[in-house]
């Protein structure tokens, strides 16, 4: 038991805590934020570091092997379009399938030892949200902090590093492995990422309010479900579900339009590196092997872009989340 509290222990900065310094709202706001976001990674870190450190070493050997199908694919081409060998091409197509199954190999053990990792943190948290109950504490939010809130906590908490290190690391291994051989193909994938990440930071700011929003309004309408009887609690209820539908539209709509916003950019990208690779070669400038490294690079880079966005959409989901569980729980109150 004592393990399982420590998840949910310490100590938080308050509104009251940012006026009594001066700051204006905004910057009490930032604040705010970036000392829960610090507490969350403090208290993950306090009650799953050694599992951590396996995960960490899992992700840098997967990261630091982005590069190299990357290298023999411009090897393999380059060979082709000159005398390669029989032999030659065997070993490096022999190569190639070892690096991505290695890949694949250490992969599985990553997600398979972050999967139970996050069992693990989602069984604890559970267990202090009930063992520090209060008698005065409504059911429906004590429902809603066991059931969703504190899956959505703990689930993030297998990733919680692991899944930045990997994919940040692979970004860059990729756009540095191509910037290495033709600078002007790397830079063009960095003006590809860069948009790219103004836009979802940008857009996710809204979607963590309406999160906020709809996880208040869900724990209030499981509230009135498990307090009030059934004809006082009806229309107040179905209020709240018009509400967390509305709110969850707006989540979807932002979800979707910054996706293709993305996909957009993504696609201008493509054909960059089609016209520029292309104008290179024909002044001599590069070859094409790298034209097509950088093509695959490209689409390498996407995936992990992908999953960056999705981990940074789910840590300030998470972060709001955790804020709620900490805020609801009784026996930190008389703490902060």
């Amino acid at each position: 038991m004592a393990a399982a509290r420590t998840f949910m222990s310490s100590e938080q900065a308050t509104p009251e805590e940012c006026r009594s310094n001066d700051c204006n709202d905004w910057t009490c706001g930032v604040v705010l934020k970036v000392r829960a976001m610090l507490d969350l990674y403090r208290q993950i870190w306090i009650v799953t570091g050694r599992a951590q450190i396996v995960l960490i070493i899992l992700s840098v050997l997967i990261a630091s092997l982005a590069a190299v199908p990357l290298q023999l694919q411009k090897v393999i081409i380059n060979g082709l379009a000159g005398a390669m060998e029989q032999k030659t091409l065997l070993l490096l197509g022999a190569a190639y399938l070892g690096v991505l199954v290695l890949g694949n190999v250490l992969k599985f053990a990553l997600r398979y030892k972050s999967s139970m990792l996050s069992e693990g943190v989602i069984r604890r948290i559970r267990t202090s949200v009930y063992g520090n109950r209060s008698e005065k504490q409504d059911r429906g939010t004590l429902a809603v902090m066991i059931s969703a809130e504190a899956e959505d906590v703990g689930r993030f908490a297998g990733s919680a590093i692991a899944s930045p290190l990997i994919q940040l690391g692979t970004l860059v291994t990729v756009i540095a492995y191509v910037a290495a051989n033709q600078p002007y193909l790397g830079l063009l994938m960095v003006f590809v990422v860069v948009p790219q990440a103004l836009i979802a930071i940008s857009v996710q700011q809204r979607i963590n309010h309406r999160i906020s929003y709809r996880v208040r309004v869900l724990r209030q309408a499981t509230n009135r479900i498990a307090t009030d009887d059934v004809k006082r609690a009806g229309e107040g209820v179905l209020h709240d579900f018009d509400e967390i539908y509305g709110a969850r539209r707006k989540i979807i709509l932002f979800k979707f339009s910054s996706k293709f916003a993305l996909n957009v950019v993504s696609a201008l990208g493509t054909v960059g590196i089609l016209m520029l690779g292309g104008s290179l070669v024909i002044n001599g400038r590069t070859d094409i092997g790298i034209v097509v490294a950088a093509m695959s690079g490209l689409t390498r880079v996407a995936e992990p872009w992908r999953e960056l966005l999705e981990f940074y959409r789910d840590l300030s989901s998470v972060r709001i989340k955790y804020e709620l569980l900490r805020s609801a729980q009784p026996n930190q109150a008389g703490h902060s």
